[in-house]
């Protein structure tokens, strides 16, 4: 079993977003089985609120449902609890430690280090531009889905 914690600021936009892309791809691929897939917050600001509208409007017309998802903020037994825990951007990392220390067993990494463009995902919350949010996503997750579904490291 591989268990993945998508990490955003609030958990109600990208995160989310990487969250279900992810399982969906592996969904349609048939490679869910022994993944385990979740997404949390670095700040507390949004806990218990649900994926933020344009986001999940994003979601929809992918096919993809987040009903039920609630924001939540990462706390240390997630340290021990997943595998990875995959940041959407470096402010991101730098929460991480802050919350959970440091990253002795190397867990912590950025989305769009699994692409050929490293870097952060665009951050919709101040843009608006949800096009470029789930591009980014889709593609980190693909690539991600890509070294599951061939048994590689991630």
């Amino acid at each position: 079993m591989i268990k993945i914690l998508f990490i955003c600021h609030g958990n109600i936009c990208r995160s989310p977003m990487a969250e279900f892309c992810l399982r969906d791809i592996l969904v349609k691929a048939n490679a869910l089985s022994g993944v385990e897939i979740a997404s949390a917050a670095t700040s507390a600001e949004e806990i218990g609120n649900p994926v933020y509208p344009p986001a999940r409007q994003k979601l929809r017309e992918h096919g993809i449902d987040p009903s039920g998802k609630r924001a939540r903020q990462i706390s240390r037994p997630d340290y021990e609890k997943y595998d990875i825990i995959v940041a959407m951007e470096r402010y991101n990392l730098r929460n991480m430690e802050r919350i959970l220390g440091h990253d002795p067993a190397r867990k912590f990494r950025l989305l769009m280090d699994y692409t050929d463009t490293p870097g952060d995902v665009a951050d919709p919350w101040y843009t608006g531009d949800f096009d470029e949010a789930w591009d980014d996503i889709e593609k980190g997750c693909r690539a991600m889905a890509q070294r599951i579904i061939n048994g590689e490291k991630l």
